[in-house]
């Protein structure tokens, strides 16, 4: 797998136009198994396929199962420079609840051994709307992330997948399905309290001290062009996007032939549009309609005329040129932005 991914970057060497890298993020499956070694091969790969900028920012995700202090000193000799660490909350019920590998006891003490390595930029992930976290548990476990002093945090209602074991036993009366009434209360409680420790909201779901944003995210959000390596990845370079088979064997496999088994969707004028409304709706930057104007007037008239609807609910506000979510229409975000897609 790692012969197949380092061939890969040789092989989408031109994918992103010769464009310096600012960010390098090992996320998706388990990447924390990586050694030092080879996180250095990947590493060096990408610098000699590419120009990496020297303060680029390369982070690696991991869960506090994955990271005893051996790793973490191991890491810390890496390029690794950044943390994100999928502690979803520090109380046991919870994490039960939610099947994670890890314990409340690990979560605490993987976060404190990061920092005492040296770890300056780390990102916290966690799950409010559990069924087994009442408000205060929540705001225990906002309380306890701030006293990291943590400079990002990440923070997602509770979702059931289709198919997945939490389906399976919401289904069967085993397990107490997710109240969407307490989610939003806790997403409340959530935007207080982060308000109140002076962490800055700038995506629905993304907070950050002054100044301390995701870049790799925050790319992302602004619709900047990226490459993704290894099964299942996913690349945008603004006219389509691709993703390579999810199928570990087919994709070594087609790697040692010279070629990269991706798929390609090119976009439409109308996902163009789609995808930045998603985006920039989700974002403290907003909607720009100096933006929207590119898609002609039609679309200009159009967008003016179904925001106003959400104007009237008090779920956008409008300033100046700039359109922005209300902390409630933050809540109901993926209804609003979807009625104001483009067919």
């Amino acid at each position: 797998m790692l012969e197949a991914i380092v061939s890969e970057i040789g092989l989408q060497k031109d994918y992103l136009n010769n464009e310096p890298l600012e960010t390098i993020y090992f996320g998706g499956g388990t990447p924390s198994l990586l050694e030092e070694k080879e996180l250095d091969v990947i590493i060096n790969a990408l610098n000699n396929h590419h120009s990496v900028k020297e303060d680029a920012e390369i982070t690696l995700e991991a869960n506090p199962d994955d990271l005893s202090k051996q790793k973490l000193a191991a890491l810390k000799r890496s390029p690794i420079n950044r943390l994100s660490i999928g502690v979803q909350s520090f109380h046991q019920t919870d994490l039960e609840y939610m099947n994670r590998a890890h314990n409340a006891q690990e979560a605490d003490d993987c976060i404190k051994d990061a920092l005492d390595l040296g770890f300056q930029d780390l990102s916290i992930d966690l799950i409010y709307g559990t069924p087994t976290m009442n408000d205060d548990q929540w705001l225990a476990n906002l309380h306890q992330t701030f006293a990291y002093k943590a400079p990002h945090v990440s923070c997602y209602a509770l979702t059931v997948e289709p198919k997945t074991a939490l389906d399976h036993f919401i289904k069967t009366g085993k397990s107490v399905p997710v109240d969407d009434h307490q989610s939003a209360r806790q997403f409340e409680l959530l935007v207080k309290e982060m308000t109140n420790a002076n962490y800055d909201h700038y995506e629905i779901s993304n907070f950050c001290l002054e100044g301390r944003y995701s870049k790799h995210n925050t790319a992302y959000w602004k619709g900047n062009w990226y490459l993704g390596l290894g099964p299942a990845a996913h690349s945008f370079n603004g006219d389509s996007r691709q993703w390579n088979v999810a199928n570990n064997a087919k994709y070594i496999q087609s790697i040692k032939e010279g070629k990269v088994p991706t798929e390609v969707e090119y976009l439409s004028e109308a996902d163009r549009y789609n995808e930045y409304i998603m985006t920039a709706f989700r974002t403290k930057w907003g909607v720009d309609l100096s933006k929207i104007i590119n898609w002609g007037y039609r679309v200009h008239d159009r967008f003016l005329e179904e925001v106003q609807v959400f104007l009237d609910q008090g779920l956008i506000i409008r300033k100046e040129n700039f359109f922005y979510l209300t902390q409630e229409g933050k809540f109901l975000s993926d209804g609003i932005i979807g009625d104001l897609f483009m067919d």
